[in-house]
């Protein structure tokens, strides 16, 4: 599960806490298209969460953090379920929202090596 409503577009999805918050349609709408577009999921505004796979499922529910326009993103294991080659390309994916959100802070927890000498610019090891 990636905390998408499944019956809720990637729209609606992305756009759920700004409507509960009484943003206006014109923000919604500029901030849900913004995260689409830093996320690749344009084309797919108007599909369920049912006809993506797990890579874009994971990029909608980062989608619905981004819109919010978070001071910090927690990830807590977010490649763990998914599959060798789409956890390369979901890494690659976090890297460049990475760079394109500088003053964003991203605590990542993670047990994989790789994954944290590719994203991190700190390092904690805890026992």
């Amino acid at each position: 599960s990636y905390a998408l409503y499944p019956h809720m577009t990637v729209y609606d999805n992305m756009a759920f806490s700004m409507k509960i918050g009484k943003e206006s349609k014109a923000e919604i709408d500029k901030r849900v298209r913004q995260a689409a577009e830093i996320l690749q999921l344009t084309k797919y505004l108007d599909r369920l969460p049912k006809a993506m796979s797990g890579g874009q499922r994971q990029r909608v529910a980062i989608g619905r953090a981004i819109v919010r326009n978070p001071k910090v993103f927690l990830f807590d294991e977010p490649l763990s379920n998914l599959d060798a080659a789409l956890r390369v390309a979901t890494r690659i994916e976090i890297a460049k929202l990475k760079e394109s959100m500088p003053n964003t802070t991203m605590i990542y927890v993670t047990h994989d090596q790789v994954e944290a000498m590719t994203l991190a610019d700190r390092i904690v090891v805890l026992k």
